[in-house]
C-alpha cells in the first residue's frame, strides 16, 4: 500500500507539531497530535506506558522544569500499512534548561481519523549508545 503525498506531508507535520505545541506550554491542543486513547509508551525509561490524552498532558505538567525547553524532531521516515496505518519512526532531540541534550527515538503508529492523521501509539526510546550497541566482533 502506498500514501498519497499529501498524507505524508501531514503525517510529517503532525510528528513536528508535537515539539511546537509541548515548548510553548499548549498542551490544551494534544488532540490534535493523538488520538483519545493513544498509548504512549515510556518503558524504556523505566516507566508504565501513559494511556490517553490527559496523562500525557499531566506527566507533561508534572515534569514542570524538567522537561526541555526545545524539542527537534528529523529523520522522519513514514511506511505505509496494509490496514490504513501508518508506521512512523523519527529521531529526537531534547535541549534542556542547562544547555544538555538528549536523544530518542520516537515509533509511531499514526491513524486517518475524522480530524486528520493522529497518533494513536508512540515508544519512546532513549539513544544512549552509538550503532545501537553494536561492537565489532573479531
Amino acid at each position: 500500500m502506498s500514501l498519497a503525498l499529501e498524507d505524508r506531508l501531514a503525517i510529517t507535520e503532525l510528528i513536528s507539531l508535537h515539539g511546537h505545541l509541548v515548548d510553548e506550554g499548549n498542551l490544551d491542543r494534544f488532540e490534535e497530535l493523538f488520538t483519545s486513547d493513544v498509548v504512549y509508551d515510556l518503558t524504556e525509561f523505566g516507566q508504565e506506558p501513559l494511556l490517553g490524552v490527559a496523562a500525557i498532558r499531566e506527566a507533561a505538567w508534572a515534569l514542570g522544569a524538567a522537561n526541555p525547553v526545545a524539542h527537534h524532531v528529523t529523520n522522519v521516515v513514514v511506511t505505509a500499512s496494509e490496514d490504513g496505518r501508518a508506521q512512523v519512526r523519527s529521531k529526537g532531540l531534547g535541549i534542556r534548561a542547562d544547555g544538555s541534550c538528549g536523544s530518542v527515538s520516537y515509533d509511531d503508529t499514526v491513524v486517518r481519523t475524522a480530524d486528520g492523521w493522529r497518533i494513536s501509539h508512540r515508544k519512546v526510546s532513549p539513544r544512549r549508545t552509538p550503532l545501537g550497541g553494536m561492537t565489532v566482533s573479531g
